[in-house]
């Protein structure tokens, strides 16, 4: 099997969108929000919304499976209150889980958190509860930056995570690390905010104890890792001079990183710096980056035809494409053996 570790739910009919500008604009005029009840998206709408778009792709891509999530830049944890992140959470989820239901053999539901700025991370678990048993997701997006590119947050080390963390290895699911909008001016929030995030989470993993606390943790940081596999030999001596083991013993016990890079050499470089068991395979298509190159006559977003490309050996191949990602998400793969796969 080919499975995408990295899927969002960009293609929902339009009348979410509308709901969520009603609920904002509800924020200043509580007579103008919405109810949950307001919004109606029916089987229809999301079977066309998938079919002619990630599923078409998929298709002509040879992607069998995605991993799929709310849209990223929709979660936008600095709007509103907590309550305002609660309801949006549990709207978008929903429809990633009817994504699932219509298409089962094609989609498997990640959660969005309903992360607000200042809130205590045990306000997130009924939700991930829900997800988890009730609608069978097998991973979660984790914003370690709700302020929406001000960092306002405690750094992923820390024991404010903790309960989240529990929770994450009692039912044994990753979580991807995952910023959403940048409402600050200095970051562009796919091109820079991202992949800054992606940088941050690791040096912060590098520097702290967490995974002595928490040894079965396991996190998919992804674009690529931001500018981790690029300045690799920076992030080693920086664990020297901190004292750290080696990284390959400090960290990729429980830190992956997905091919969402959109070039050859990218991905090339991926391949050689990080251990194939640590690569999952993913393209985020129709997300930040949508176009064809000139140079390739390709969507930017096929990353198969990067993996393909790699020199990698044909059972690399298959641990990038399928093994890593069954172990990395045991549930996923619990789902996939009862089916005889």
């Amino acid at each position: 099997m080919i499975i995408d570790c990295h899927g969002h739910y960009t293609t929902a009919p339009q009348a979410l969108e509308n709901w969520r500008k009603r609920q904002i604009a509800g924020l200043k005029d509580p007579s103008a929000a919405p109810r949950v009840s307001d919004l109606r998206i029916r089987d229809d709408e999301i079977r066309a919304s998938i079919e002619m778009n990630q599923l078409r792709l998929m298709r002509e891509r040879g992607c069998d499976l995605t991993i799929f999530s709310p849209r990223a830049s929709f979660m936008a944890h600095h709007i509103g209150s907590l309550a305002t992140s609660q309801t949006w959470a549990a709207i978008c989820n929903e429809l990633c889980y009817r994504v699932a239901a219509l298409f089962p053999d094609h989609f498997v539901g990640a959660a969005m958190l309903p992360q607000s700025p200042g809130a205590p991370i045990e306000t997130s678990l009924d939700e991930l509860r829900r997800c988890v048993e009730e609608y069978g997701f097998v991973a979660l997006n984790l914003n370690p930056d709700p302020s929406g590119g001000h960092w306002t947050s405690p750094p992923l080390s820390d024991r404010y995570w903790y309960p989240l963390y529990e929770r994450m290895v009692e039912y044994g699911i990753p979580a991807m690390i995952h910023v959403s909008t940048s409402c600050n001016a200095c970051f562009h929030t796919t091109g820079a905010h991202y992949l800054n995030a992606d940088t941050t989470a690791f040096m912060q993993c590098l520097g702290s104890d967490l995974f002595k606390d928490f040894p079965d943790l396991r996190f998919v940081i992804p674009h690529g890792g931001g500018a981790v596999p690029y300045h690799w030999g920076r992030f080693r001596g920086l664990a020297q001079e901190m004292k750290k083991p080696p990284l390959e013993t400090w960290l990729l016990d429980n830190l992956y990183f997905d091919t969402c890079v959109y070039h050859q050499p990218g991905i090339d470089l991926l391949a050689r710096v990080i251990p194939v068991k640590n690569v999952l395979f993913a393209s985020e298509m129709i997300g930040a980056v949508r176009g064809i190159d000139p140079q390739t006559g390709f969507h930017y977003d096929d990353t198969r035809r990067y993996i393909e490309a790699a020199g990698l050996s044909r059972d690399e191949r298959q641990m990038i494409y399928e093994g890593n990602a069954r172990r990395v998400y045991p549930r996923l793969d619990a789902a996939l053996a009862l089916k005889g796969l």
